[in-house]
């Protein structure tokens, strides 16, 4: 039988719990997406030009490198890939872990948390990033005071 992973990538800790309550209420494992190198308060600085966020988000390119354990990709095939939005989209440590594994014939649930800006085109930017081989759901922009309630109405709701 299959698993179900939340992977998450969080800095400021909202992605982290909302992965936390969902991978307890999906019974799913539960994986961090860490970056090599932390990110610092001047590193998000999105207002300075020369941020490393900044920089890194300018570049389609970039990758930052990773920390942490691999993990064995084939045991799912269900996963939700939790992560704030920087610039409107996925951070690039996010496209890291995208392009680290093999996704084909999985489904991704993305979900989002931001203070207000709208996920737009970051599903199928996800999707180009995987040359469309896994199912890129719609994606969730949750507030980050979501409760168990709605967080698990959600996920009922995308397995069906």
């Amino acid at each position: 039988m299959m698993k179900t992973l939340v992977a998450y990538f969080s800095v400021s800790g909202n992605t982290k719990k909302i992965a936390q309550e969902l991978a307890q209420i999906e019974g799913a494992d539960l994986y961090e997406i860490v970056p090599a190198k932390a990110y610092t308060a001047e590193d998000l600085d999105w207002k300075n030009k020369e941020s490393r966020t900044t920089k890194e988000m300018s570049d389609p390119n970039c990758r930052p490198e990773l920390a942490g354990e691999k993990l064995n990709m084939d045991e799912y095939d269900t996963i939700f890939l939790g992560f704030p939005l920087w610039w409107e989209r996925e951070p690039s440590v996010v496209d890291t872990f995208l392009t680290s594994y093999n996704f084909e014939g999985k489904i991704i649930f993305p979900f989002c948390t931001s203070g207000g800006s709208a996920m737009k085109m970051t599903c199928e930017r996800i999707n180009n990033l995987l040359e469309r081989k896994a199912k890129v759901a719609e994606g969730k922009r949750l507030g980050g005071d979501i409760s168990k309630e709605d967080l698990k109405l959600w996920s009922d709701g995308v397995e069906e």
